[in-house]
């Protein structure tokens, strides 16, 4: 239960909340513990009349009785109401501000991160997760401390009526409690089971429906619905297990229940006539033993709360403690213009031990070009990820404005930078929402010269929303060139110092791949630019190039420089202008 002892601090946030609800549980048990007495004193009085033998004031013995219980009943509602409104509502706040913490977290941690864990158990836990820790802070912490005063209470009442009568009621009451510890378990288990299948049936729904194009494509209907109905079926088997075990909840409750009460009325029909205890007595005790059967059996319940609660923090906590592998070692601002120099950089990614560079160089001036040229995994993109500082160089220095680029401030570093890879990720929103995404405010001019620079204005404006247009998860309804382009829009709008394109023009026509240069050109004439492309045409207008072949520069220099030295570049460039 450790791992619990992380929530003190949220507890401690909302202390009033917390100590308002203790107030209004002890209120509630009060006014729920008369009741009991009231019935006997009813009881009593009405027998004591019938062997007197006269009927006056039965009515009003009654009616006394009957609206002293309502109104109690009423008034432990109400309070029962306001704990709800303390401890379930303070349970709430606490989920929004763990929910928070964890996201949060996961923003600040690094790619690396996120190439070792999967996305599923990311979602899990900040969602599954958080909600068993919520449950263990709203109803088993109610719960629990309304056990404790109840308990107190009602015992408290019970022997100072009869404590042989008290023994006996109480005895079945542990028996229900282990019982329903046991069948809390199995249920528990039952449930991770189902969920994990849940999870399953989503993830093989969710793939069909994201690759449906390629289902129907391949004629794959019948095998793809084989699949499902296999998770389908698995899921039902485990839920019908799991309903199999939950049936015999309730039954339990309700057999140990109906034991005390018998053992109330034979134990207590023999002190009557012992003539330790009154009929009304025997009434009472059976209001009480009710009234302790669900807070007993909630042990159990509570207790499994309390346990999946604790594992679900546990996982929480792995990540909460996890330090980011990119610090930010400067608070304050730093300008960035664009002079970037790479001394000797080497990096090996640590998750998969492939050497992405190896004793990289170069230089770029602030208002240059840079294009980057080789093969698929020759490490290109790991360029781009160490200029953006999503990963640290294992050997080597980057220097950025003649500083080491750990000098600068990790927020002006990338806020300074405009990348669109290649695959130009889009947001599940509107064509504004997506090419405005770098910005706070939305300024409808920009958004439309920045389709402009990118040549999908035309596009956007012959949709019948034109930028209000929803285009769907991950940009489903747009073409490929079209997503790419409202990548390179994003960018424009954002118009930072560096511009970095890391092949993003490969699913645009030749034509319009012209025009994006172009007016990138314009628009960076005073910027640094590094362009990422397999095809050369794109890099023609550079003003250093390096080649690249297994994390190695093997050929540096200007495209004409490149095409005379009759290379690597040159021959590529022969075969790309000969195919093309």
């Amino acid at each position: 239960m450790k791992h619990l002892r992380y929530l003190n601090i949220y507890l401690w946030k909302y202390k009033n909340i917390l100590f308002l609800g203790l107030v209004f549980i002890f209120i509630t048990n009060i006014f729920a513990i008369y009741p009991a007495e009231f019935v006997r004193n009813a009881l009593n009085e009405l027998i004591e009349k019938l062997n007197s033998q006269s009927n006056e004031n039965s009515s009003f013995i009654l009616l006394k009785y009957g609206l002293l219980i309502v109104l109690f009943a009423v008034l432990k509602g109400v309070f029962l109401y306001m704990t709800r409104q303390t401890i379930i509502v303070m349970s709430r706040k606490i989920e929004y501000d763990l929910k928070n913490e964890v996201f949060d977290q996961y923003q600040q941690l690094s790619i690396s991160f996120y190439k070792k864990n999967k996305t599923g158990d990311l979602m899990n836990r900040i969602t599954e997760d958080i909600t068993k820790v919520r449950m263990y802070l709203g109803p088993a912490v109610m719960y629990s401390i309304n056990l404790i005063f109840l308990f107190s209470l009602v015992i408290y009442k019970m022997f100072s009526v009869s404590p042989t009568l008290t023994y006996y009621v109480l005895f079945p009451l542990p028996i229900l409690a282990i019982s329903v510890y046991f069948v809390s378990n199995r249920i528990n288990k039952k449930s991770e089971r189902v969920q994990a299948q849940l999870s399953t049936v989503t993830a093989v729904a969710q793939e069909s429906f994201s690759g449906v194009r390629i289902i129907k494509s391949f004629t794959n209907e019948e095998n793809t619905l084989r699949v499902f109905y296999q998770s389908c079926k698995e899921y039902t088997k485990r839920q019908i297990a799991l309903i199999k075990i939950e049936a015999m909840f309730i039954p339990l409750i309700i057999t140990l229940i109906g034991v005390s009460t018998i053992l109330t009325i034979y134990i207590g029909g023999l002190e009557v006539f012992k003539g330790n205890i009154t009929t009304g007595n025997i009434a009472e005790f059976i209001i009480y033993v009710n009234m302790l059967a669900w807070p007993v059996a909630s042990v159990g319940w509570v207790t499994s709360l309390i346990q999946r609660a604790a594992a679900s923090q546990e996982r929480i906590n792995e990540f909460l403690n996890i330090s980011p592998n990119i610090e930010n070692f400067v608070k304050e601002q730093t300008e960035i213009t664009g002079n970037i120099e790479f001394k000797k950089v080497s990096l090996v990614y640590s998750d998969t031990d492939i050497q992405a560079l190896n004793q990289i160089s170069f230089k770029i001036k602030n208002g240059e070009q840079l294009g980057i040229f080789g093969k698929t995994g020759s490490g290109k993109t790991s360029i781009v990820n160490l200029i953006c500082r999503l990963y640290d160089p294992n050997n080597g220095e980057i220097i950025i404005e003649n500083k080491n680029i750990k000098s600068h401030n990790l927020n002006s570093l990338r806020s300074s930078i405009g990348y669109v890879p290649q695959d130009g990720y889009l947001f599940s929103g509107t064509i504004r929402d997506n090419i405005s995404f770098s910005s706070d405010t939305v300024d409808e001019n920009e958004i439309i010269l920045a389709a402009k620079k990118a040549e999908i204005l035309d596009e956007i404006n012959s949709f019948p929303k034109k930028f209000d247009t929803v285009i769907g998860e991950r940009g489903i309804q747009l073409s490929g060139g079209q997503r790419q382009r409202l990548a390179i829009a994003r960018v424009f709008y954002k118009k930072p110092q560096l511009y970095i394109f890391d092949d993003c023009l490969s699913a645009i026509d030749a034509n319009k791949e012209k025009k994006i240069l172009n007016n990138l050109k314009k628009e960076t004439s005073s910027n640094t630019t590094i362009i990422i492309s397999h095809r050369i045409s794109s890099l023609e207008n550079s003003n250093n190039i390096i080649v690249l072949e297994k994390g190695k520069i093997i050929e540096e220099g200007s495209h004409k420089t490149l095409i005379k030295n009759k290379g690597f570049y040159s021959q590529i460039h022969v075969n790309q202008t000969t195919n093309g």
